[in-house]
């Protein structure tokens, strides 16, 4: 029994001997690597509980609509105010605000900042935002007069905040991103054009720019998960889909017929920089009923969707972020 156990073993070694030798110019760190799976696990970073968290606070009744001048958009401010600071995201200016007036009232943008890793790639800045005011009280609708703006824009908001939570933990982003979340959209996209203009005077080296609008719920019987307006205007889209190896990102008729690449927080920066400035948005027309309306409450976001959507998103900008070269460019 003992001479049969030998030999058994001496077999084991010199069988384990030839299947390594088999490779014989590669190292064990490599061989390791072909252990691997052939696909890489998804990225499952953002969870639905962060998302939930974010909105109802933003689309609560405690912050009455968060019309801008508001005490509910104070609040509102305050809150993404101090998830920035508990990320470890630093302010862009002396504080997180970037002050403003409109029709007398104090109004302010709200800008986080992680600086790129690497010496020169973090003169290049990749901005993502979205804006935290809604239109207040409005005309009640069986007792309701809340606009609480849930999709628009407490979603966007969320997810913004999400990115933030995931680029300040990793730290591996070799260009700068800044987290901008505006006031005065509903008003004219008043707090965005006011932030563009301040950093088009400080010579800001402008990458790309990407405003999340209305995210909260999915789009029926497409074969993509968001879309991209002002398609045509860069490759951004297509570089975006390369990055996540699928069509993640595509164009809706509809938005290019009621032209929402003018209407929301992207333009005023692709106006003032002339570079790839677009929005994202899942709200198609057909999906959701309650826009500018008090129905617009936090227990219609599909949360789950908004988890897988925003961590698709992430790895997208993390490519963007990482590039050597700057892929990404407005066509002629």
């Amino acid at each position: 029994m003992k001479n049969l156990v030998l030999l058994g073993t001496i077999f084991l070694m010199m069988s384990c001997k030839t299947e390594t030798n088999e490779f014989p110019e590669l190292k064990n760190s490599d061989l390791a690597l072909l252990e691997q799976p052939s696909e890489a696990e998804p990225l499952n970073f953002v969870t639905s509980d962060e998302l939930k968290e974010s909105v109802h606070y933003l689309a609560s009744d405690e912050l009455q609509g968060r019309a801008t001048g508001s005490e509910g958009i104070e609040k509102a401010a305050v809150y993404i105010e101090n998830k920035l600071k508990s990320y470890g995201v630093a302010p862009y200016f002396k504080t997180y605000r970037d002050h403003y007036k409109v029709k007398n009232m104090d109004a302010s943008n709200v800008v986080g900042f992680i600086e790129g890793n690497d010496p020169v790639l973090k003169n290049e800045v990749i901005i993502l935002g979205a804006h935290y005011d809604h239109i207040g009280i409005v005309k009640a609708v069986d007792g309701d007069s809340i606009a609480n703006g849930a999709n628009d824009d407490a979603s966007g908001v969320a997810v913004v905040l999400a990115m933030a939570r995931y680029f300040s933990t990793k730290k591996n982003n070799k260009r700068s991103i800044l987290f901008t979340l505006y006031s005065g959209e509903e008003m004219g996209l008043l707090g965005s054009k006011h932030l563009a203009q301040s950093l088009k005077d400080q010579n800001l080296d402008l990458y790309t720019m990407t405003n999340f609008e209305m995210m909260g719920v999915p789009m029926a019987d497409k074969n993509y998960e968001a879309y991209f307006t002002g398609f045509d205007l860069s490759n951004m889209a297509s570089k975006m889909n390369d990055y996540v190896g699928f069509n993640l990102l595509d164009e809706l008729p509809k938005a290019k017929e009621f032209q929402l690449f003018y209407r929301s927080d992207n333009y005023p920066f692709y106006k003032i920089f002339n570079k790839p400035c677009h929005a994202i948005s899942t709200f198609d027309f057909t999906n959701f009923d309650h826009y500018h309306k008090v129905g617009d409450e936090a227990h219609l976001m599909d949360y789950e969707f908004m988890a897988n959507l925003t961590n698709k998103l992430i790895v997208a900008y993390e490519a963007m972020s990482n590039t050597p070269t700057q892929e990404i460019k407005m066509h002629e």
